[in-house]
């Protein structure tokens, strides 16, 4: 129990997060031991005593936190927002992985008769978000291939994660409305918040300074 207590999980997104993360994570005293970024392995050790790290899909990482599995997450806003959980903390946004969750649609926009067809995996967000604008829209679940949707006659308009928009415009789209400005976010478990208190905020303490001392 004493060995439990002393440990910190911290969950991880991979990808573009991950590689975001890590160097934030160097200067508050915590490097992963081995390959992380080119490894298979899902579980390091790392540099500070107790502290391992987790690296898994986004959508997950706020499912292992809230949990207890991991005391500790970093993902991005889509995925909380989306997740929804209440069983959560979020004390520091982190600034990085900035993009933005936006509506798009062919460029001009077509007419259509009944209500407009969604594409989307974000499916909780844009529900509340068209129910909030008063706004009636079929949602339809999809995981990827979004752009081509709309090509294809499957939707009227997508939601979806936008960067520099390179890819809407490639696919014939536009972007149309911003849903929400995402950065990727440091979760922390209200249980382990309370029974790892001074090691959690530490660390937040460690990332926040590392954070303010990057370059605006």
């Amino acid at each position: 129990m004493t060995a439990k207590v002393n440990s910190l999980t911290i969950a991880l997104t991979r990808g573009r997060i991950l590689s975001e993360t890590l160097p934030l994570l160097r200067e508050a005293g915590i490097e992963p031991i081995g390959d992380i970024a080119g490894s298979r392995k899902l579980r390091f050790a790392t540099s500070r005593e107790g502290v391992s790290l987790l690296v898994m899909r986004g959508s997950d990482v706020p499912v292992y936190v809230e949990n207890g599995a991991a005391d500790m997450g970093v993902a991005g806003k889509d995925m909380l927002l989306e997740y929804g959980g209440e069983g959560l903390y979020e004390p520091l946004d982190l600034g990085i992985a900035r993009c933005r969750l936006m509506i798009a649609a062919p460029h001009p926009v077509a007419a259509t008769g009944g209500r407009p067809r969604v594409a989307t995996k974000f499916t909780g967000i844009a529900k509340r978000w068209f129910a909030e604008q008063g706004r009636q829209v079929e949602l339809i679940k999809l995981n990827g291939a979004l752009e081509i949707a709309p090509a294809m006659g499957l939707a009227d308009a997508i939601v979806d994660i936008v960067d520099t928009g390179g890819t809407l415009r490639a696919n014939g789209l536009e972007p149309i409305e911003t849903i929400a400005e995402i950065s990727s976010r440091v979760i922390v478990n209200k249980a382990s918040m309370k029974i790892k208190s001074q090691a959690i905020r530490a660390i937040l303490d460690a990332l926040s300074a590392a954070v303010a001392r990057r370059p605006a």
